[in-house]
């Protein structure tokens, strides 16, 4: 407590976790300006290149940037959420969960006579759905959503408290998204704010969760020709969703699907339970300052 009562009275200000959050987050706001800026002007247009993916291409570099420049620094604990030594393990568990699970959700709505493939895809959309639809989310949002409102909500409020505002806010997000309900804004703040939110907490890095958003994109949209949240992408086969809202997500891909919901919100479970048996859950930041004393 002596170190901290030294430090001058802007530095403590600047330091509480609310206060890192928000300066953080108008870094991240900056980023994807200068991302939008130099958009227009490092990469010209060209037929393959979209202004979307040219976007994404440029804003990627220059929020990673700003995060190892900048964002990592900020608070009374600073630290790397991409420095991690298990890295590629990691990214590689995420890959492989988000495929999986997503690839079931398919297995059981076709099983159920939700899901059918009607022929063959286009296969270019490849890019455009790598680019737009896996990396820049996976990189762009979990820098967001774990790498900053996660990380600094859990230092004031605790894992709890983070836990269930940033599922809320990763939920209400979506709501701007084509045929977005609040069926599916809830269903994805379970399946994917608990099972992403989970899967920070265990590593303690941003691969795992980066791993299973890109995949779980990636895998809807242009291997199983399902919309991505809502938006349609070109998938390698041509498919159709059929049957009742709750089961095919009613427009918005079976992300919003009771199907969907139920596998992913059951694995991020499961990655908080592992999580809590490791140690992993942090009090709020008042019960750590009296344990101090």
């Amino acid at each position: 407590m002596d170190g901290q009562a030294e430090k001058p009275l802007w530095r403590r200000i600047v330091d509480f976790p609310l206060m890192a959050m928000l300066i953080a987050l108008m870094i991240a706001i900056l980023c994807f300006t200068i991302g939008m800026l130099l958009s227009q002007f490092v990469l010209p247009p060209t037929p393959a290149l979209s202004r979307e993916i040219r976007l994404d291409l440029i804003s990627i570099p220059v929020l990673l940037l700003g995060y190892e420049l900048l964002i990592r620094h900020l608070g009374e604990h600073p630290r790397d959420d991409y420095r991690d030594p298990r890295a590629l393990r990691h990214l590689g568990v995420g890959l492989a969960a988000g495929f999986l699970l997503f690839s079931a959700a398919v297995g059981v709505a076709a099983l159920l006579g939700i899901y059918k493939i009607t022929g063959p895809g286009d296969p270019s959309g490849l890019v455009a759905a790598l680019v737009g639809s896996a990396l820049f989310p996976a990189v762009s949002e979990e820098l967001v959503f774990r790498g900053i409102l996660f990380r600094w909500l859990e230092e004031f409020g605790g894992s709890w408290v983070a836990l269930l505002l940033t599922s809320v806010l990763f939920g209400a997000s979506h709501l701007a998204n084509p045929n977005a309900t609040w069926i599916a804004a809830v269903g994805i703040a379970f399946e994917a704010g608990v099972m992403l939110g989970a899967a920070y907490m265990l590593t303690r890095s941003l691969w795992m969760p980066m791993g299973i958003h890109a995949a779980w994109n990636f895998a809807q949209g242009e291997l199983y020709d399902i919309p991505v949240s809502g938006v349609v992408d070109k998938g390698l086969v041509n498919a159709q969703l059929s049957g009742p809202p709750l089961l095919t997500g009613n427009g918005f891909g079976l992300e919003a699907s009771i199907i969907a919901i139920v596998l992913a919100t059951a694995f991020g479970c499961w990655l908080m339970w592992l999580a809590i048996r490791r140690g992993q859950l942090m009090s709020p930041w008042w019960v750590r300052r009296r344990a101090l004393k």
